[in-house]
């Protein structure tokens, strides 16, 4: 153990922090080796090795954390039902008839997509492959295309079944269900705003999106539209089971994944060819998940017990005392941070500096989540290297330039903008919901 100001330690930390992930480690593994090296520093080697014994599978073994698998398993089992194309064309076969249909198909599906998904790199990639080809065969904008695929794609962090919400509910100790029932009514508002401003763009500029042609008969559409009720019936399972307070968030995660099953077992007409590669790519993002969360525990006790949280907090307050203030500060922070990591990553290496500051300011922990998760939307889809945007760019291929990516995804930057400003200015919109839980 040895005596240095816990300021040192931090700042100290941070720095090797961003190293190690310039030279490519692991986020997890470099949050890990940075909080136990710290704690060893500045704890002594008794505590470091007692977290160690501990902490580790005090996270595995925690059944309310067993909602982030059950999540991860059953948007992995959707996937693999053929959820994810039949959403987008049920919804273009019904909007295509309007102007810049299939922009708001992309939207659309995209939200309902997230619903059964809690990652937004996931979701970007899979609209770009799907959705992508078909907007170039009817002449539409290449910007503009990338940017609502990009766009939408974020919706993943916010509209629950999300995993984002569950880290954050992990990390502060605040209820999982009510953090991700306050994302409803913000996720709905966002794809609203999305679905308003890209009917604004194509009226100013009709040139973005020529009409289609092709006729659709009612059949066609209602049959599109049969093949996508299990999407509503897991979110009625899923929500109205947290909400009404009929299961708690773990259970419902477990209820999602079971319904997602026989649905793909049903779809699949059986287990033989997808269940084990299924099963493997759930196991392997989960674990990711879980290496990322134990890291970024031990370096937020490290932070913790060698005093950096104390003093980082007396810091940032006398820098942003009021809560408007420390609002900018971290909508900086996390537009930067959106150039280097994940919304997971992101999570975890922030919130052992800033939620402390939340409590100190006296802010509503549950409308904090809800404003962070809103900044994180932003950070993954700002030039110039937002994480979505190589996403979409890595389908895409040599098909487009990152000069149709930051022009596209300008205009919804500018939306989210306007729900950012919602939220932080009507708090009602994150938190009304959550009051009216019925507790499980």
């Amino acid at each position: 153990m040895i005596d240095v100001d816990p300021l040192v330690i931090g700042y100290t930390g941070a720095l090797a922090l961003f190293v190690l992930l310039a030279l490519g480690i692991p986020v997890g593994v470099s949050m890990g080796v940075i909080g136990v090296v710290g704690m060893m520093l500045g704890a002594g080697e008794a505590l470091t090795f007692g977290q160690l014994r501990t902490l580790p599978f005090a996270v595995v073994n925690n059944y309310a954390f067993a909602v982030l698998p059950m999540f991860v398993l059953m948007g992995v089992l959707a996937e693999a039902a053929g959820l994810t194309s039949q959403v987008f064309h049920a919804a273009d076969l019904w909007l295509r008839r309007f102007r810049g249909g299939l922009y708001q198909a992309v939207i659309v599906g995209s939200a309902m997509f997230a619903a059964i998904s809690g990652s937004t790199i996931v979701n970007a990639v899979v609209f770009t492959r799907i959705a992508f080809p078909e907007m170039m065969r009817f002449g539409y904008s290449k910007s503009l295309s990338i940017g609502s695929i990009a766009g939408a794609g974020s919706f993943a962090a916010m509209i629950p079944p999300s995993i984002t919400m569950v880290i954050y509910a992990i990390m502060t100790e605040q209820s999982v269900g009510q953090l991700l029932i306050a994302g409803v009514i913000p996720g709905v508002l966002t794809a609203t705003v999305y679905l308003a401003g890209v009917y604004v763009l194509v009226r100013l500029n009709p040139s973005l999106a020529p009409p289609i042609k092709e006729q659709v008969s009612p059949r066609e559409r209602w049959r599109a539209a049969g093949a996508v009720w299990p999407i509503g019936v897991l979110m009625a399972l899923v929500l109205g089971g947290i909400y009404t307070g009929l299961f708690p968030p773990s259970a419902a995660g477990a209820a999602g994944a079971f319904g997602a099953f026989c649905l793909s077992v049903a779809r699949k007409r059986g287990v033989r060819g997808w269940l084990v590669p299924t099963l493997q790519d759930a196991a392997s993002i989960s674990c990711v998940i879980f290496v990322i969360l134990i890291g970024g525990l031990l370096l937020s006790r490290m932070l913790a017990v060698v005093g950096v949280i104390d003093d980082m907090v007396a810091q940032i307050t006398a820098l942003a005392d009021t809560p408007l203030k420390f609002m900018i500060l971290a909508s900086v922070l996390y537009v930067v941070l959106g150039c280097f990591l994940d919304t997971t990553s992101m999570m975890v290496v922030t919130l052992p500096f800033l939620y402390p500051v939340t409590v100190a300011l006296g802010i509503d922990p549950i409308w904090f989540g809800i404003v962070l998760v809103k900044l994180i939307e932003i950070s993954v889809v700002t030039p110039p290297v937002g994480i979505n945007l190589f996403a979409v760019m890595s389908a895409v291929g040599s098909q487009a330039t990152f000069r149709h990516v930051y022009l596209g995804v300008a205009p919804f930057i500018v939306f989210d903008l306007v729900v950012l400003g919602l939220l932080i200015a009507f708090p009602d919109l994150a938190t009304w919901l959550p009051r009216r839980m019925i507790a499980g």
